[in-house]
């Protein structure tokens, strides 16, 4: 049950996760993307029940570890849950002047709320938390989150209320045996592809999916993911997005406008882990102006459509070894093409997929100064053919790799790219991203067309659309 229209930040959420698990597919694993909304009611309970499957509340009632108190607290309606008094303070609306308590974590509102509920003793978990993140220091991505978490916890937290009266909640899941209160989420600890190598969240959740939800695994003896990756928000201006304050973003606006590929490359791209990152469709035009027009595609359309060279020519003379003595400048570009596999690598091993995207643009923008430096229609009238080859070589070569390791990031344009460059289906993996393993490449399989015909990345139309975004951005 959805409690707003989807915005930029779900978007990021779910972007992040694909490019992980396109990864992964990419290195040759089996990967599985698992997302959704937060669901309750009769119709989840029915499906679980039709399914054979018994509740998460039954498993841990089962164990002692549901009990009824009283429950006091500062409590936020859209998440359903409470606060302690240690996460909430007293805030001024500077627009209204009005103050009010709100949540240290998210910023939102909170209301004093007293009522009896179920409760999970989340006190009974807390050195077996401590423990687990003892020893798995890297459970909770970035390291700054992986501290608040333990520190939060180390402060003490009350165990946790896990129902409501139905009078206030009527849409939930009744409690077994209790049609008075009711409950959220069934598990199913039993759904392939668990546990997760990676859990992606924001940063507003990281309390629940860091600490509440990793101790009712452990009550249950269950696995726990491996990671958890938690990004920081996107801002309009350098504020926090709100409804209340009318500037949420509606990311269908600029998808339709620049497709889905371009989305992706500057969500990963501009996108924070650690810090946030403020949303403009000024940026998003520079962006691809910059990097995937005037870079990637620049560099592309240059190489594959030059006059007075022959790719498919270069890539045989390189690979049968008859290519001259290198200078300088082509020694560091094909170091950096040796290199850059394992720069990718060890970036996307610290789950840094925008850290990663950068350092492959960086190689795209390196193989763009070589070839200004070294022009190969210097050579197109005579001279050198063995230097004019090795030129062209090398800048296919720098497209050929940096495309295969872009797939997880803009699947649509790489496919396409690979087209234009005669790359084979099968020659498209990780393993396929070092210099030199690819000699059959170089004959188009598409047509590369002219002018604006078969571009991969083709100039924008008009820039004009991105100045309606008072009329259309927000939701």
């Amino acid at each position: 049950m959805l409690n707003a229209p989807p915005h930029v930040g779900h978007l990021y959420t779910l972007v992040l996760t694909n490019i992980l698990k396109r990864w992964q597919v990419l290195l040759g694993r089996k990967a599985i993307l698992c997302t959704g909304t937060d669901e309750h009611g009769m119709k989840i309970q029915k499906a679980a029940a039709k399914a054979g499957q018994d509740h998460f509340w039954l498993m841990l009632r089962e164990r002692g570890y549901i009990y009824v108190s009283n429950h006091e607290g500062w409590y936020f309606v859209r998440d359903e849950t409470f606060y302690p008094e240690s996460a909430v303070q007293l805030t001024l609306d500077p627009s209204t002047g009005r103050k009010f308590m709100a949540s240290m974590e998210t910023g939102k509102e909170v209301k004093w709320t007293s009522e009896n509920n179920y409760h999970f003793p989340l006190s009974a978990l807390k050195d077996r938390l401590l423990e687990f993140y003892k020893e798995n220091p890297q459970f909770v991505v970035p390291a700054t989150r992986m501290n608040d978490v333990v520190q939060v916890l180390s402060s003490g937290l009350g165990d946790l209320s896990v129902s409501r009266p139905v009078e206030r909640l009527t849409w939930g899941i009744p409690v077994p045996d209790d049609d008075t209160q009711t409950i959220y989420i069934p598990g199913q600890e039993n759904a392939a592809g668990w546990p997760t190598d990676v859990h992606v969240i924001g940063k507003d959740i990281v309390r629940f999916h860091c600490i509440y939800w990793p101790a009712f695994l452990m009550a249950l003896d269950l696995p726990l993911p491996q990671q958890v990756l938690t990004h920081a928000h996107w801002t309009i201006g350098h504020e926090k997005m709100s409804k209340s304050t009318v500037n949420v973003v509606n990311p269908f606006f600029a998808l339709d406008r620049l497709g889905v590929d371009t989305m992706r490359y500057y969500l990963a791209h501009d996108g924070g882990i650690r810090d946030d990152a403020d949303y403009e469709n000024a940026y998003i035009i520079d962006r691809y102006k910059k990097g995937l027009q005037g870079g990637l595609g620049n560099l592309v359309s240059r190489v594959m459509r030059g006059k007075g060279w022959n790719v498919r020519e270069a890539i045989v003379v390189a690979t049968n070894g008859d290519a001259p003595a290198e200078e300088a400048l082509s020694i560091k570009l094909r170091t950096r093409l040796l290199e850059l596999p394992d720069m990718v690598m060890n970036r996307m091993e610290k789950l840094d997929s925008g850290a990663a995207l950068r350092v492959i643009m960086d190689t795209i923008y390196m193989t763009n100064t070589y070839m200004q430096q070294s022009p190969p229609w210097d050579y197109k009238d005579g001279g050198d053919k063995a230097h004019l080859n090795r030129i062209i070589y090398l800048c296919v070569e720098s497209i050929r790799i940096c495309g295969i390791l872009l797939q997880p990031y803009m699947p649509g344009k790489m496919e396409q790219l690979m087209e234009m460059l005669g790359v084979a289906p099968d020659a498209r993996k990780f393993e396929n991203a070092i210099l030199g393993s690819d000699s059959e490449y170089g004959i188009p399989k598409v047509p590369l067309g002219k002018g604006r015909e078969g571009v991969l990345f083709p100039d924008l139309r008009s820039d004009s659309w991105m100045y309606k975004y008072n009329e259309d951005v927000h939701l």
